[in-house]
């Protein structure tokens, strides 16, 4: 019998053992952690700017060309496109779940590039970025000053070029990005009536700042080849890019021909270093700030990925500029670091229960060792599995290991049980007891771990969403159970032959009535099971009584893919009516701020003005908080948890009549969906335009509310 070569060798057998167990820590210190595994399709990017056109124009001239060329794109799911009036369009691309992120931005990049030709020049020249897409928001940073001695430009400024740059390099977090667009740019102020005057078009002054805003290549005065008896060479420099606003002003728009005199950029306008974008701004607990968003890479550490820039940001603290400060108004891994926390809590919690009811049954230290034993060279080694399978270390796999701890030590249980049989009935000394154990239920045991096994590997094979969320739950226990498997044939046996006893002496006290109840219950359980197979249509009477409440419990009680959490923050999104400005959506976000300030669960408030987070773009009449909730250990109330606190909001935002306010969770799974609850889109498959759309949409919430 092949076990018996392990139960003579039982060095081997440890050694065996204490590798998986090396193997298994090892693969657990370089796990990712994340709060689940990655469920989100992967999705590519595609922003472009159209200054000054409107959504309809934007939408038929930019997006519909690229659609058309990124149609059939290799592993397509489904794309949309959503333009604003404020001049920028976001085309999102989904991909099929599994497919590689980086050969679907190259594919799309292909296609954009075959549709650029197609948009307006302004548009190319505007550029028209592909990137890899996570809706997963992992932290935001908010760069504010305390005495406010800074202006929204010169924090944006700094923030763009100190600190996002800084941060991309931080591993895991290369996907930082500020909200808006912060860089500095020379802006020309014109004058329409000026203009008009002198017969002058906006497109002769760009022609004419294009043509002489360059750089050029002189050349060189005493390059060969020259007459004889040059000695020196010398390179031509001439003043490259202009950086100045009087250099701006100084630019020729026409000069003088036929009797009319030149005229400068000064002339007709003027110009100024500012922003180059005023679509966005941002507060942080009132005062004016840059904010920057992180999301996680997939893959990434994300609770490393937070400390280590957390770790950066104090590092280029100590170089801000006297007066500028930084906060993380919002920090996800906090959430998914308290969850882990309390899994792994539970885990130990389990392996203690685990223990007492093993050492209870079997009332032996010596035998209670070699079943426990399995315990965490079978979990710890699922690690391994875990590693070569990409899995992450998360809420899935923590809970199928928890399950786990109970049917690893099964095996080793029934080596010890049968071993001390066959001492005590047969008299045999431990070693021959657990060769003629192993002979017997060797079968029984590989047969246990295979039936184990078949219950649980079938879901590896489910696809989808939801398949993923069960195939990392069901995998994990499918290795543990294999490892204790492994145990079972090889180390469990050979301690047993070293540490098992021939008598463990007569049972006294507790484990004396221990034994007597246990076999009185015993007895009326057979005695309850023979009564039932008397009395069967009785039995099967209940039997079907229960399937039918089962039944009838499954339709009453609600069903949601993931139930909501208390995350540790939560968004608050404003809606104003389209033709709202940015002063009007920033005073009713202020009034937004002062009640959320009130709030005794929330913490830190940031603002966005001016953004999207339900269709992700930049309009003029929305804007979006990032509340953050008190720690954890502050919040033991119930009445400040998130469940009592968003209601209890969204009743006080109900008063603010200039637009919509709305506070909502999270999604409970980060990547699906912007929010919590479920998102659908209505589409127009037949003729008419985006009035005919919009009466339809609004019919349809019409009809929805009605069935709330």
């Amino acid at each position: 019998m092949f076990t018996h070569f392990f139960i003579d060798r039982p060095i081997l057998s440890s050694v065996i053992s204490i590798l998986i167990l090396l193997g298994g820590a090892v693969a657990m210190w370089v796990a990712p952690i994340s709060q689940y595994p990655e469920l989100a399709p992967p999705q590519v990017s595609i922003d472009a700017r159209y200054p000054g056109a409107t959504a309809e124009v934007i939408a038929s001239t930019v997006a519909a060309p690229i659609e058309a060329q990124i149609n059939g794109v290799d592993n397509l799911l489904y794309f949309n496109s959503v333009s604003s009036s404020s001049g920028n369009v976001t085309i999102s691309v989904v991909f099929k779940p599994g497919s590689d992120p980086d050969i679907n931005q190259v594919n799309v990049q292909n296609r954009v590039s075959q549709a650029l030709p197609l948009v307006p020049q302004v548009v190319s020249q505007q550029g028209v970025t592909v990137e890899k897409k996570s809706s997963s928001i992992m932290m935001v940073l908010s760069i504010f000053s305390p005495d406010d001695r800074y202006d929204s430009t010169y924090i944006d400024n700094y923030a763009n070029l100190y600190v996002l740059e800084e941060l991309k390099r931080v591993p895991g977090a290369n996907r930082a990005s500020v909200f808006g667009l912060p860089d500095i740019a020379m802006r020309i102020w014109l004058r329409p009536d000026r203009m008009a005057q002198l017969g002058i078009s906006v497109q002769e002054v760009a022609n004419a700042i294009q043509s002489q805003n360059q750089t050029f290549g002189i050349g060189q005065i005493g390059a060969q080849p020259t007459p004889a008896g040059v000695q020196q060479t010398f390179v031509v420099t001439a003043q490259g890019l202009l950086t100045k606003p009087e250099e701006f002003e100084n630019i020729i728009v026409r000069a003088a021909q036929q009797g009319t005199a030149i005229v400068r950029v000064r002339d007709i306008g003027r110009a100024e270093l500012a922003k180059r974008d005023y679509s966005i701004a941002s507060r942080m607990n009132g005062r004016t700030a840059t904010t920057i968003g992180i999301y996680q890479q997939p893959g990434a550490n994300a609770v490393e990925t937070a400390r280590a820039v957390r770790a950066r940001m104090e590092e280029l603290k100590r170089q801000f500029p006297t007066g500028l400060d930084y906060k993380v108004t919002l920090d996800t891994s906090l959430f998914t670091l308290n969850s882990i926390d309390k899994v792994v809590h539970t885990f130990f919690e389990a392996v203690v229960l685990v223990i007492a009811v093993v050492f209870l049954f079997l009332q032996s230290l010596r035998a209670t060792v070699i079943p426990i034993l399995a315990v965490p060279v079978s979990i710890v080694g699922t690690f391994v599995g875990m590693h070569l399978l990409g899995f992450s270390v998360n809420m899935l796999t923590m809970f199928g290991l928890i399950l786990a701890i109970g049917l690893v030590v099964d095996d080793a249980i029934v080596v010890v049980e049968n071993v001390e049989t066959n001492m005590a009935k047969h008299g045999l000394p431990a070693l021959e007891a657990a060769k003629r154990a192993m002979t017997e239920i060797a079968g029984a045991l590989i047969s246990i771990v295979l039936v184990l096994v078949s219950v649980f590997l079938p879901v590896a094979f489910l696809g989808g969403v939801t398949g993923t969320l069960y195939q990392q739950f069901a995998v994990t226990i499918a290795i543990s159970v294999v490892i204790s498997g492994v145990m079972a044939l090889t180390l469990s046996p050979a301690l047993a032959a070293i540490i098992i006893r021939a008598h463990h002496g007569e049972r006294r006290g507790f484990f004396r009535w221990f034994e007597a109840t246990f076999a009185r219950l015993t007895d009326g359980y057979v005695g309850g099971v023979a009564r039932l197979v008397r009395g069967w249509p009785l039995a099967l009477a209940a039997f079907g009584a229960v399937i039918a409440g089962i039944l009838i419990l499954f339709r009453v009680l609600p069903g949601s893919f993931v139930p909501d959490e208390d995350q540790g923050y939560f968004f608050v999104v404003v809606e104003a009516p389209d033709t709202a400005s940015q002063s009007y959506v920033s005073a009713l976000g202020e009034k937004a701020e002062k009640i959320l300030a009130a709030e005794p669960a929330v913490q830190d408030v940031a603002f966005v003005n001016g953004f999207s987070l339900v269709d992700g773009t930049f309009r003029n009449n929305a804007a979006i908080l990032f509340p953050s909730l008190k720690p954890f250990e502050e919040r033991k109330d119930p009445s400040l948890l998130s469940f009592s606190v968003l209601p209890r909001l969204n009743r006080q935002f109900a008063g603010l009549q200039e637009g919509v306010v709305l506070a909502i969770n999270p999604p409970p799974i980060p990547g699906l969906g912007t929010t919590g609850g479920f998102e659908s889109y209505l589409q127009n498959r037949g003729a008419g335009d985006a009035r005919a759309t919009a009466q339809a949409v609004q019919a349809f919430i019409a009809a929805a509310r009605q069935r709330v």
